[in-house]
């Protein structure tokens, strides 16, 4: 077994499944998460899939005791760093709480990491440091603007990730962009459960789809792009979960990699929506209403990088997306509220 990795926000989306993927790869893993957007009954789903961690804190990113008192307990080999606030609305509202949690966060972690001397580090980063892009597909050499709160914690992170790197060049350090996640892991245990209303739009497709809501709002169907709906690059999550197990791997010298983690594949929401409807036999209601402000046309990844620094390249189609997410929300009507 190799030396563990210290997983932060483990038990939300990206990360559980990443738990499973780092169980599956041989590695032990710790998680720390607050559980301010996910539950503990998390837990009992990743050892049923026997992906239990080594230990489970229920502690804040930002607590400089408990990490030091974290990294003085275990040997880490590295960090892969989900633990952040991620609604891009709500960032707009609250933005002194995004900068405080997403930046601060990391700040602390890197503090703790630097007494401990652990110097290797996945960050989840994300497609919104691109903002509106001039041209897609996007690739990593594109400008880097933010369009909202949120944008700017992820593109202020990357630069404090960066300049530690101008400065100490033996750290280990992976820029994952992530573009738009979906589906959930195959067993129907683990998946998507957003609480209140999703901000996301398959959650929001499959709580359609299960009556919980009425019908889906589409925002604009006037964008220019072949059926006038946005278009966006979605990948399933267990892909993306195999993409910071590769990372992990990539990094087995001093070296700082940004990639982008998508499919290379525009898809727009009608077209996600169809997809849905043809592969589980569920129609979903929708209506067509105005566009969001802030939202833009189309963004989907030129993953070629990734091919080349880390050797993956996303595996799972649109149509498992589509099967796995509804069989998440079949099997799990009160989320991971749901007697197992």
């Amino acid at each position: 077994m190799q030396d563990s990795i210290l997983l932060t926000g483990g038990t939300g989306f990206i990360g559980s499944h990443t738990a499973v993927a780092l169980a599956q790869a041989g590695y032990s893993f710790v998680i720390l998460d607050n559980l301010s957007n996910s539950s503990s009954k998390v837990l009992d789903r990743l050892a049923r899939l026997n992906a239990s961690p080594l230990a489970f804190v229920n502690a804040d990113v930002r607590d400089a005791q408990t990490l030091d008192k974290l990294f003085g307990e275990y040997k880490f080999s590295g960090v892969i760093h989900f633990a952040g606030l991620k609604a891009v609305g709500e960032s707009v509202a609250q933005p002194l709480r995004y900068f405080d949690n997403n930046v601060n966060g990391t700040l602390q972690l890197l503090q703790a990491m630097q007494r401990a001397a652990v110097q290797k580090i996945v960050f989840s980063s994300s497609a919104t440091v691109y903002g509106d892009p001039a041209s897609v597909p996007i690739q990593e050499s594109a400008p880097l603007t933010s369009t909202n709160p949120y944008g700017r914690s992820k593109l202020l992170c990357e630069d404090i990730l960066r300049e530690l790197f101008q400065a100490d060049a033996n750290w280990q350090i992976a820029l994952l962009r992530y573009f738009n996640p979906v589906g959930a892991h195959i067993s129907g245990l683990l998946g998507e459960a957003p609480n209140g209303v999703p901000n996301n739009l398959m959650p929001y497709v499959t709580q359609v789809a299960s009556g919980q809501r009425e019908f889906l709002q589409i925002f604009g169907n006037d964008y220019d792009t072949p059926d006038g709906t946005g278009v966006r690059d979605y990948l399933h999550v267990m892909d993306l979960a195999q993409g910071h197990v590769a990372a992990l791997r990539a990094l087995n010298a001093p070296k700082l990699l940004t990639v982008n983690l998508g499919t290379g594949q525009g898809v727009s929401v009608k077209q996600l929506v169809d997809a849905f409807a043809r592969v589980n036999g569920v129609p979903i209601a929708h209506r067509y209403v105005a566009r969001r402000a802030g939202d833009i046309a189309q963004c989907f990844a030129d993953p070629t990088k990734a091919q080349e620094l880390l050797n993956w390249k996303a595996q799972l189609g649109l149509d498992r997306m589509c099967a796995d997410a509804w069989r998440w929300q079949s099997m799990n009507p009160q989320g991971f509220d749901t007697p197992l």
